[in-house]
């Protein structure tokens, strides 16, 4: 795969390897470098982020968050149902605070972290 995506005029400056250094460091995705990690179009991408249930907060996707809204999308199994391959489940119960409520996991739990 190219370092950077050529065939999208939205995403050719966007670098993969900066791209999966977000994503290693647990950091929110705009619309474009979203696209890149996840292989598919820019305009796809939108599609997903305009689409109801989809893991956005004001224009950023955590990929964690991403990763579990497809399991959903899929009817497969989600981290809730699975407890031994979430890395928040500890935070599970803080998800019922009303300042979290209606958040993706991911975001939730970096709100609860600044409150603490």
């Amino acid at each position: 795969m190219p370092a950077t995506m050529t065939t999208d005029n939205q995403l050719r400056r966007i670098k993969l390897a900066d791209v999966l250094e977000k994503r290693r460091l647990d950091q929110a995705l705009n619309v474009k470098e979203f696209a890149v990690l996840a292989g598919i179009s820019y305009s796809v991408a939108r599609e997903w982020f305009n689409m109801k249930g989809f893991p956005r907060v004001q224009g950023f996707v955590f990929w964690q968050d991403f990763v579990q809204w497809r399991h959903q999308q899929n009817g497969g199994r989600t981290f809730a149902q699975n407890p031994s391959q979430s890395p928040t489940t500890d935070f599970s119960s803080d998800f019922k605070r009303p300042s979290s409520a209606g958040l993706p996991p991911r975001a939730a739990q970096i709100l609860l972290e600044t409150v603490k």
